[in-house]
């Protein structure tokens, strides 16, 4: 018999968190989080999400035993801003027995229900800045830190329950030495003297913080036409500040400024953690930090994780300026790979920036969505 109990304490939340580590143990391709940081993420008390979102967290059980986890989210702002009865589910794995799955799916759609939602659609987190997405292609492929990795029964169960695909998502992979670099030198000598624009490269986190207010409002008008796109509040905007930007290599933040000294593009890339993140296997201490700053120095590999641009500079070629500039820092740094983030297939501008480098698709994901059932 399946038994599913609501994770309402510390100690609940931290086995809410540790589930995977023992569903995925000698797992070679899933990368597993710092448990502190993301059990903090689940607190109202540190994170601001909780200000314009619910969420409960669920575990499944079977003889005792916790086989499943399911976080039931709903975005407020979503709901009553833009009018979308959406009932989130996210943090989502289970053992491959279907009524497992049924079980902790029936309890986010009770609570869907409840609050008058339409329909459940996951695994997605509290807003665009979390994970997102079942993988559905790319099974024996490292994950990353900022994607979910999964097994392929998970597709298979939601289908059977009468889950359909709702976004697709697809997440490339290009190197280094395949890009024509002079090409786009040239070009962003072009863009730059026709707009009048000008590069802002960081050597400290210092450096970067006095624009990052500006970097998210960008974010939000760059995305915000997106159908699935949920801004971020000026709280979340600060929390984000606080816990990424000195994570991040100040070198691989790259702004675009207008004559005006108006920011109109910014571009993040990040060393890629993956194999860092598994040999510190959910703990910082005492080891897990210096696998952590080893390959903030050393990766050879970055991840694509942001890049927007001011509606009225959009394909206009100022992103050949970011890549001009990222060129640089690569060939300083000696990097050879490039990784993107789930990228929505239906987002043709953000791929038309990938096509002169060769892209591989690699990995495609989605998200399912179900009507609810009353």
């Amino acid at each position: 018999m399946i038994k599913i109990k609501e994770a309402t304490t510390k100690k609940g939340i931290k086995k809410f968190v540790k589930f995977p580590f023992r569903l995925y143990k000698n797992n070679s391709y899933w990368v597993p989080p710092i448990i502190k940081d993301e059990a903090d993420s689940f607190d109202k008390a540190i994170n601001p999400v909780f200000e314009h979102a619910d969420a409960r967290f669920f575990l499944a059980y079977q003889n005792d035993k916790i086989v499943g986890r399911v976080a039931a989210i709903i975005n407020w702002t979503e709901v009553n801003g833009q009018k979308i009865k959406k009932m989130r589910f996210g943090w989502f794995d289970m053992i491959d027995d279907l009524e497992v799955t049924k079980a902790l799916l029936n309890k986010v759609n009770e609570i869907g229900g409840k609050n008058n939602l339409e329909f459940i659609e996951g695994p997605v987190g509290f807003s665009n800045m979390d994970k997102v997405g079942i993988l559905t292609k790319g099974y024996e492929e490292l994950s990353t830190m900022i994607t979910w990795y999964n097994y392929p029964y998970y597709k298979d169960h939601l289908e059977k329950l009468g889950f359909v695909k709702s976004q697709n998502f697809i997440e490339t992979y290009f190197y280094f030495k395949d890009v024509e670099i002079t090409k786009y030198k040239r070009y962003a000598e072009i863009v730059k003297k026709r707009y009048e624009l000008e590069p802002l490269n960081f050597s400290s986190t210092k450096e970067i913080m006095p624009y990052v207010e500006e970097m998210f409002a960008l974010f939000n008008t760059s995305y915000e036409k997106l159908p699935s796109f949920v801004p971020i509040s000026d709280k979340q905007i600060t929390y984000f500040k606080e816990k990424f930007i000195s994570f991040i290599n100040p070198e691989y933040i790259k702004f675009i400024i207008d004559k005006n000294e108006k920011l109109i593009t910014f571009s993040i890339t990040m060393p890629s953690f993956a194999k860092a993140m598994q040999k510190a296997n959910g703990k910082l201490f005492p080891t897990g930090f210096l696998h952590l700053l080893k390959a903030k120095k050393y990766s050879k590999s970055v991840v694509f994780f942001l890049i927007g641009v001011l509606p009225e500079y959009q394909k206009k070629g100022v992103t050949a300026i970011v890549f001009d500039e990222f060129f640089k820092t690569y060939k300083e740094k000696g990097i050879i790979k490039t990784i993107s983030t789930p990228e929505l297939e239906e987002n043709k501008d953000i791929q038309l920036i990938w096509k002169n480098f060769k892209p591989v698709v690699y990995k495609k994901r989605s998200t399912y969505k179900k009507a609810i059932d009353y």
